[in-house]
C-alpha cells in the first residue's frame, strides 16, 4: 500500500509539473506577451471619450501614465512646467496654429468634438493590439554646430498611402551621434506629423512623436508605446488624429512644434502651439543628446515597399503638388528656428536640402519677412517622370 501510495505521489507531482510547464510555456507565448504589453500601456481611466475616427482615448491620472513604468524614473519628481522657454518665443505672432489667406481658424484633434480631459490627467490613446505589430526621405538640414532645439511650422494634409505597410509624415528631428557619424548610437527626438495605416488601424492624419538612443533598433518607440515621455497636458494626444486639415486651394492647417532643452534641469520639452506644452523627455534617456544636439532636420518621408526598383504611390506633402506649385497646393514648413546654447531661438545659417528622387518628391527653399526660413515639399510619388 505503501509503494503504490508513493506511486501516486510521483503521478500527481508530474501532473502537476506538466501543469506548470504549460502555464510557462502559455506566458512565453506570442498571445501572451501582447496581452501584458497591452495590460502595461492601458493604465486604469478616469474616464474614456471615443473619438470619431474610432479612437479611444483614456484620461488617465498623470502620476499614472505609463512612462513610470520605467526603473529610472520610479522616484522621479514630475516636472510641471519647464523652468525656461527659449528667448524669442513669443516675440512675434507668426507661429499660428491654424492659417489660411485669411486669419487664425482653431487646431484641434478630432476626438475633442466628444469631449475633454480633465486637469490632473493626462490623454491616452488607448493602445489596440494590432498597433503593436508592425525610405524615401526630403530633407531640409543643419548640421555642425551644438543645438538646443528646434522649431517650426508645419503645413497639415493627408496625404494618400498606397499599402498598410507604408507611411508618410512631415517632422523635425533633433539628432545626436559620436563625431556626427550617427552610427548604431544615433541618438534622436522627432515629431510631427503623419499617415500610417500600421501604426494607428486608419489613413488619417496623427500628431505624433519617436525617440531613440539607439538608431531605431532597441530603445525608443512612437508615442508613449515604451517608458520614457512624459505627458503633462491634459488636452493633446499623441497619436491622435489632428483635425482639420488642409485642402486644395482651400484652407491651409498649420501645427506649430517646439523642442528644446531645458538649460536647468536638461530635460527635452516639446510644445505644441503657442499654449501647449505636453511634457518632456527626461535627458537620462539619452547619451549624446543629454549633452546637446548636433544635427537639426526638418522634411519628409515616406516608406516603398514596391518590388524590383518600383516606386510607390505613397504620397509625400500634400501630395498632389510639387513644390513650385507654391501655397495651397504644396505642402510647406515655414518659420524654421534653432535654439542656441544660450537659448535663444534664431534662424538656422547655411541650411542645406536633400532629396533622393526629385522626380518622385522635391523640395524648394526661400526666406522673407512674414515666413521667415521656409520651404515647399513633396510630391505624388510614382509618376510619368517618376515610374
Amino acid at each position: 500500500m505503501a509503494a503504490a501510495c508513493g506511486g501516486l505521489a510521483r503521478l500527481l507531482a508530474m501532473a502537476a509539473l506538466c501543469v506548470l510547464w504549460a502555464a510557462l510555456v502559455d506566458a512565453r507565448s506570442p498571445a501572451a506577451r501582447v496581452h501584458r504589453r497591452l495590460k502595461r500601456l492601458n493604465k486604469p481611466a478616469v474616464k474614456s471619450i471615443e473619438s470619431p475616427d474610432g479612437d479611444i482615448i483614456d484620461c488617465v491620472h498623470i502620476s499614472h501614465q505609463p512612462a513610470f513604468d520605467h526603473p529610472l524614473l520610479k522616484n522621479h519628481t514630475l516636472q510641471l512646467r519647464p523652468a525656461y522657454h527659449p528667448e524669442g518665443l513669443y516675440d512675434d505672432a507668426k507661429s499660428s496654429l491654424a492659417s489660411d489667406n485669411g486669419g487664425e481658424k482653431p487646431m484641434l484633434q478630432l476626438w475633442h468634438q466628444n469631449g475633454r480631459c480633465e486637469e490632473g490627467t493626462v490623454p491616452i490613446r488607448r493602445t489596440k493590439k494590432d498597433d503593436l505589430f508592425q525610405a524615401n526621405s526630403m530633407r531640409c538640414v543643419r548640421r555642425g554646430d551644438k543645438y538646443y532645439g528646434a522649431k517650426a511650422t508645419i503645413n497639415v494634409w493627408e496625404p494618400k498611402i498606397q499599402q498598410p505597410n507604408e507611411f508618410s509624415l512631415s517632422q523635425l528631428w533633433i539628432l545626436g551621434g559620436g563625431g556626427g557619424s550617427f552610427g548604431a548610437d544615433l541618438n534622436s527626438i522627432e515629431a510631427g506629423w503623419q499617415v500610417s495605416p500600421d501604426l494607428y488601424g486608419d489613413k488619417n492624419t496623427k500628431m505624433f512623436t519617436y525617440w531613440t538612443s539607439g538608431a531605431y533598433q532597441v530603445i525608443g518607440c512612437y508615442n508613449i508605446l515604451c517608458s520614457g515621455f512624459i505627458q503633462i497636458n491634459s488636452e493633446i494626444t499623441m497619436g491622435a488624429s489632428i483635425f482639420p486639415i488642409s485642402n486644395l486651394a482651400g484652407s491651409q492647417y498649420d501645427i506649430s512644434i517646439l523642442i528644446w532643452k531645458d538649460p536647468k534641469e536638461g530635460n527635452w520639452w516639446m510644445q505644441f502651439g503657442k499654449e501647449y506644452v505636453l511634457g518632456y523627455w527626461p535627458s537620462f534617456l539619452f547619451s549624446y543628446l543629454a549633452d546637446s544636439a548636433s544635427m537639426i532636420e526638418w522634411g519628409g518621408e515616406v516608406v516603398n515597399s514596391e518590388p524590383d526598383a518600383a516606386h510607390t504611390l505613397t504620397q509625400m506633402g500634400s501630395g498632389q503638388k510639387f513644390p513650385e506649385e507654391g501655397f495651397g497646393k504644396a505642402c510647406y514648413f515655414k518659420n524654421i528656428q534653432v535654439v542656441d546654447i544660450t537659448n535663444q531661438l534664431k534662424a538656422p545659417k547655411g541650411v542645406g536640402t536633400f532629396t533622393e528622387q526629385s522626380n518622385c518628391y522635391d523640395v524648394q527653399n526661400g526666406n522673407n519677412g512674414d515666413w521667415g526660413t521656409y520651404f515647399y515639399y513633396g510630391g505624388p510619388g510614382k509618376n510619368s517622370n517618376c515610374p
